[in-house]
């Protein structure tokens, strides 16, 4: 595979792509447009489409929502190897001393980091997180913590966004600086991605918390950066790591990320997921997904040596882009 430090744009044909199946993704695009902000089509290591909607460049950075969930994933892989967390069945109480005496139910001390890349976790809610009762707390991670392991039962699915805010809490508490901090010197750095700027939160406001005013990565009231959302990528810095991944974390000649995580956190553990991937696969084709609310999409696919980015603006709707792979690009793969 080429193995590419700098992005190269190539003519699709030259790796392996009909144009004119992108030409009619363009025209599928002017109908199905809607939230969209770009679209990035990379094989074989060079991009061969890239497109932006509504004024925006291949230097804005969008708020990638639960996208940021990959991101927290591919960084407790670089710390269990590191040996700054022994293993992903450390248990989660470990990392959090002051909360050992509120641990009064069993269950909550049997949990493990697993249990939170796996989201089988259980919490007191149902459903989605009550994001609006957790962005008004003084101490979000004594919140969640306090939720955690209340009703259900471990090994149960249940999608929480809290989960991946405690992994991000527990990164910072074992290797001694921020999320943020620890991303830009062990995998952004190294992917040739910016250095994601600190933003404390100015105040409780979905528009604070939740994305109109993300522009770095946001930090709860304890400094802890937000796990499940608040990271601002662009497009291609987006493109970047999802190649790292469908290269089985090398880029260039440097190993970033082991290839044993990338294998462990790609496998199938419970409902088409990993370790805050979605797995899915169609007529023989494996794809990891990194997913967010509205839109904004990695979508990963190692045998075809192909990334796609999607990113759209922020939206309450969840918004399935998968059409435009299986309309356009995946028809249009020639090798």
């Amino acid at each position: 595979m080429n193995q590419l430090m700098d992005w190269e744009t190539k003519d699709a044909e030259s790796v392996g792509i009909n144009p004119e199946k992108l030409k009619e993704l363009d025209n599928g695009l002017d109908f199905q447009l809607g939230f969209i902000n770009s679209v990035i089509v990379v094989r074989k290591g060079s991009i061969a489409y890239e497109k932006y909607f509504h004024g925006f460049g291949p230097e804005d950075p969008h708020d990638v929502t639960s996208v940021t969930q990959g991101i927290i994933s591919a960084l407790i892989g670089i710390a269990i190897d590191q040996g700054h967390i022994q293993s992903v069945d450390q248990k989660i109480i470990d990392f959090f001393p002051e909360a050992t005496a509120r641990a009064s139910v069993l269950l909550k001390s049997t949990l493990t980091i697993k249990h939170l890349l796996t989201m089988t976790a259980p919490y007191a809610w149902k459903g989605s997180d009550p994001l609006d009762r957790l962005r008004r707390q003084k101490n979000w991670t004594l919140f969640i913590l306090e939720m955690l392991g209340q009703k259900g039962k471990a090994g149960d699915f249940q999608y929480s966004l809290s989960s991946a805010h405690l992994l991000s809490a527990i990164l910072t508490r074992s290797t001694g600086v921020s999320t943020r901090e620890y991303a830009n010197e062990h995998l952004f750095r190294p992917l040739g991605i910016r250095e994601i700027p600190d933003q404390k939160m100015k105040s409780f406001s979905k528009e604070d918390v939740l994305g109109k005013n993300i522009t770095g990565w946001i930090k709860d009231p304890q400094d802890y950066n937000i796990g499940g959302w608040g990271l601002t990528l662009t497009p291609r810095e987006m493109a970047r790591f999802g190649y790292l991944y469908v290269n089985r974390g090398k880029w260039g000649d440097k190993q970033i990320v082991s290839e044993k995580w990338i294998e462990e956190s790609l496998s199938q553990h419970l409902e088409d997921y990993g370790y805050l991937w979605w797995l899915r696969e169609d007529n023989g084709i494996f794809t990891y997904i990194a997913a967010g609310i509205g839109g904004t999409y990695i979508y990963c696919m190692p045998e075809k040596e192909l990334v796609v980015i999607v990113a759209s603006k922020m939206d309450k709707m969840i918004i399935d882009r998968w059409e435009l792979l299986e309309d356009y690009i995946i028809p249009g793969l020639i090798d």
